[in-house]
């Protein structure tokens, strides 16, 4: 295809999302031209690694994101197979609760003992909203729960804070649809665990805990950018948009992007804005920020007001710290068989056995006394992260080539350089364990967050998040419809928020986009990873894979 006949096509936003639409324009360099825009100075959106001060036992830290099940084909795909970058397995353990409310998936307590006849008839629950997965899809937990006869305790103390853990749904859980309840335990697409009649979670998941994020995402720019038709403007935030006659009136084609400079912290510069003329549009950001985008230039249309005001955000924030004693007082982080269930039997025997020799929990949640329903999230960074069991930053068995990748990405590379972090109360040679805590719904919430307990001189850094919700309301109002707006005005959406806020649908909706474009879809012959992608495709844009990437009798 000649050069001139090349479709143009603006992606706004570097995360994961965006990131991958890009990867499957630069895969038809005669066909397509793209430029991917980013206020941040670096790509990967939430998911970035920050650089940490001397001590600790690693250079940097990944946050925003910190690994996946194997599961999550496209995601690994990419990070694996395309990239070059490995992951490391972890066994899973979680510690939720406190006290006679503790409860763990290695061996059962006195809380699942407790819960054993609810646990049990609780696959027959998921089993009928499998079945008729349209109602319930209407029907949020909170709902459904006292629907089955199930007693209040046990939503608050263990199906809200694992469906949590699942999404990252934090004090909305109770909100959410119960058709994503069923899929985390039944969809072969997003399950992480497995459900158990007797202890509720079956086993030890193996999670695989991404190499630094900071490279991979860095690496993945690069080979983006390679093949010439795609760039990607960092430190380039788009303030507004044009489509159509307003487009057209100002001397472009189907879409004019208005971007300025942006400094270190994403803030305008105050340099004089630039336009750029496009075919199509992909929007790759928060649905805010999409919707605040198309206000300030010709408008959304009513369904996209809609639509993407449907999505409902919430503040949180994480708070990266080394204070063991704070962590010990909110949550149940060292041994103890004090809450171990009255079981004589082998096998639960052996797993209280493993535990003592074993227990290690990286994912750990507080429960509000006055409302257990909602809580406080913590990780134990250094037995997630695989950096802090001395393996490379690329991932061990990674492309040689990479060993030397620098990490481009980095956030505060040059910062531990020029000013000290003081070690308190950690003894010589001793690596301090670093652990991150999530504080949710700064509005609705944070009149009951213990924030103002840890100690100041311990705490590393501290983020906001802007989190999305996943009522029922998000399911109905904005994932149900988004055929309705996706392709409208020359203009496609994509990003977690279009489905479930997880790393692989912000993959998958990315390919989607620019699949509808004419793009290709680069792993069409993994059916697991496919079966996402279809599923997507035909949800968000009301559309099938093209005959080359269809199989099977219907092909």
């Amino acid at each position: 295809m000649p050069a001139q006949q090349q479709k143009r096509v603006a992606i706004v936003g570097a995360g994961c999302a965006g990131l991958s639409a890009a990867y499957a324009l630069s895969l038809s360099p005669d066909a397509f031209e793209g430029t991917v825009y980013d206020g941040a100075p670096q790509v990967g959106g939430s998911a970035t690694s920050h650089a940490l001060p001397p001590g600790f036992g690693a250079e940097y830290l990944n946050e925003g994101v910190q690994g996946a099940p194997e599961t999550f084909r496209n995601t690994f795909n990419l990070f694996h197979d395309v990239l070059g970058f490995q992951s490391k397995e972890i066994e899973m353990q979680i510690s939720f609760g406190k006290g006679e409310n503790f409860w763990t998936n290695i061996f059962p307590t006195q809380l699942i003992e407790e819960h054993k006849d609810n646990i049990k008839r609780f696959g027959g629950t998921l089993s009928t909203i499998k079945r008729f997965e349209p109602i319930f899809a209407l029907v949020p937990v909170s709902k459904l729960l006292p629907l089955f006869r199930y007693p209040p305790a046990f939503g608050e103390r263990i199906v809200f804070p694992l469906v949590a853990l699942f999404f990252g749904t934090g004090n909305e859980t109770r909100h959410i649809s119960s058709a994503i309840l069923a899929r985390v335990f039944l969809d072969p697409s997003m399950r992480i665990f497995d459900y158990s009649p007797d202890s509720f979670l079956a086993s030890l998941p193996t999670m695989l805990a991404f190499p630094e994020l900071g490279r991979l995402y860095g690496a993945f720019r690069t080979l983006v950018e390679e093949a010439g038709n795609v760039k990607v403007r960092t430190s380039r935030a788009v303030t507004a948009v044009l489509r159509g006659a307003a487009a057209r009136k100002a001397g472009g084609a189907n879409v004019v992007i208005r971007s300025c400079a942006t400094d270190e912290e994403g803030k305008p510069t105050g340099e004089q804005e630039e336009e750029e003329s496009f075919d199509e549009l992909v929007l790759c950001c928060d649905a805010d920020s999409a919707l605040k985008i198309l206000k300030a230039g010709s408008g959304p249309s009513w369904k996209e007001n809609k639509i993407l005001g449907n999505v409902k955000y919430f503040w949180d924030i994480s708070v990266t710290h080394h204070d063991k004693p704070y962590m010990q007082k909110h949550y149940e982080l060292d041994h103890t068989d004090r809450w171990n269930a009255d079981r004589k039997d082998k096998e639960t025997q052996e797993s209280f056995k493993w535990a003592k020799e074993n227990w290690a929990p990286l994912y750990l949640i507080e429960e509000d006394e006055k409302d257990p329903g909602s809580i406080t999230m913590s990780f134990d960074l250094t037995t997630y992260q695989p950096q802090f069991y001395g393996d490379p930053a690329v991932g061990k068995g990674a492309r040689r080539t990479l060993e030397n990748a620098p990490p481009t990405e980095r956030v505060g590379k040059d910062e531990w350089k020029t000013k000290e972090h003081p070690l308190k109360d950690i003894k010589e040679g001793e690596q301090p364990r670093i652990y991150q805590t999530i504080f949710l719904d700064r509005d609705g919430f944070s009149h009951r967050w213990s924030r103002d307990e840890i100690d100041k001189e311990k705490i590393l850094m501290e983020k906001w998040w802007k989190q999305q919700s996943h009522r029922w309301q998000h399911l109905v109002g904005t994932v149900a419809l988004m055929w309705a707006i996706n392709g409208t005005q020359h203009t496609r959406y994509a990003g977690g928020w279009t489905l479930v806020n997880m790393h692989e649908s912000a993959v998958v909706s990315g390919f989607a986009a620019v699949y509808q474009l004419g793009a290709s879809y680069p792993f069409a012959q993994d059916e697991e990873a496919a079966r996402l992608f279809k599923l997507y495709l035909a949800l968000a844009h009301m559309s099938r894979a093209r005959k080359e990437d269809r199989q099977g009798f219907f092909a």
